[in-house]
């Protein structure tokens, strides 16, 4: 595949036009439609599955259902990130139900077949009868576990079912590409995750279309986040395209100095031209990302049914200084500014899904300029649908 155009700019007001273009009601609450674009969409693209912290030392394994697939996260024995369809070979039983540590060995709860860190097969107890461990014409290398293609980027675990979607830094070139110009070229790199405070996770009774629609926008800011639109107003805002991966919108006054904490250490290269600029980006299909001078974020949606969501937050920040204890309240205070914003957040999301029931709505209309991000996600969704 080609690289995607490295494309990246504020959306102008009337770029787009005001239509009725939205995705109708059964892409948001029928099942089968819901597997239909896990295997057509999300499978061919790059998603969220997990996070680095989730597995931080060998042998750290996180089952993850996406999608209806029950997936396992692993750290092999070389400290990579390994991702495998969370099935036992043997007879399909669930291989890890609960997240620990297996040590170097997974053991299948049904009849204990082991696998490696690596997913090969190295162990059939009994597979000959009792005290026979081998039986001729069975191969344990025929029979390992089945890999997901996964990489890591941002602290975050990103998985591409079908297996051929280009290089995950390929992919998102065009997102890091202006991130970097705005903190510095290796921004990316810098970002230390609070892998033990900077955590969040709720779950809502919404598709996840919704919460991406939602996060790309600011034009509900001043009804649904009256508190936020007081130091970050909806006329200080600009919508934000990244082509082709990713929209939502940033402003210009965020303030890195609110409350009486010590502020938090900002990425080294942050132009102090821009220290009150805040981007804020939905990543398509299921990640939501915000960056500001002194710490990042990344929301990933975990889809666990047409209608329901699992949203799990992780901060982060500029380099490993931000962790110390001088900065705890402030971390802290943080995480509960952003808690009562996401919270805010889920009347809407649930609202809109409930909305999806009625046949009095098909799709809806597009504000040709606050609304520019989201008709540019249902754009994108819309081009990858199967044929009919």
């Amino acid at each position: 595949m080609n690289k995607p155009i490295s494309v990246a700019t504020e959306a102008k007001e009337g770029s787009m036009t005001l239509s009725s273009q939205g995705l109708a009601n059964a892409w948001y609450t029928e099942e089968s439609l819901w597997k239909r674009e896990r295997d057509h969409v999300v499978a061919t693209t790059w998603a969220g599955l997990g996070f680095s912290c989730d597995i931080p030392n060998v042998g750290d394994t996180t089952p993850v259902s996406f999608m209806g697939l029950p997936l396992l996260m692993l750290r092999d024995e070389g400290g990579n990130i390994r991702v495998f369809h969370n099935v036992c070979s043997h007879r399909g039983m669930q291989l890890v139900v609960e997240p620990g540590n297996k040590g170097l060995m997974l053991r299948c709860p049904y009849h204990r077949w082991g696998y490696d860190l690596g997913g090969q097969l190295k162990a059939t107890p009994n597979i000959g009868g009792m005290g026979v461990h081998e039986v001729p014409g069975f191969d344990c290398l025929d029979h390992g576990l089945k890999e997901v293609r996964c990489e890591e980027s941002m602290g975050i675990v990103f998985i591409n079912l079908s297996g051929d979607a280009p290089a995950l830094v390929q992919h998102l070139q065009p997102m890091l590409d202006r991130w970097q110009a705005l903190a510095g070229p290796e921004f990316d790199q810098r970002l230390t995750a609070d892998c033990e405070t900077g955590r969040l996770e709720l779950t809502v009774d919404s598709n996840y279309k919704l919460a991406i629609e939602n996060y790309c926008e600011a034009y509900h800011l001043p009804f649904i986040h009256p508190d936020l639109n007081t130091y970050s107003p909806l006329s200080d805002h600009y919508n934000l395209i990244v082509e082709p991966l990713a929209s939502g919108q940033g402003t210009r006054t965020y303030d890195l100095t609110r409350g009486n904490q010590a502020p938090l250490p900002a990425f080294p290269d942050w132009s102090q031209a821009q220290m009150k600029t805040g981007e804020y980006l939905s990543l398509y299909p299921n990640v939501l990302l915000g960056i500001q001078a002194d710490h990042f974020f990344a929301i990933i949606l975990l889809p666990e049914a047409a209608n329901k969501t699992r949203e799990r937050l992780q901060l982060m920040y500029a380099g490993e200084a931000a962790l110390g204890e001088q900065y705890a309240e402030r971390r802290q205070n943080l995480l509960e500014a952003w808690s009562i914003v996401f919270a805010e957040d889920v009347s809407v999301v649930e609202g809109m899904q409930r909305g999806r029931a009625s046949p009095g709505f098909s799709g809806g209309v597009f504000s040709p300029v606050l609304d520019i991000p989201t008709q540019h996600f249902h754009n994108w969704f819309s081009q990858r649908l199967p044929d009919q």
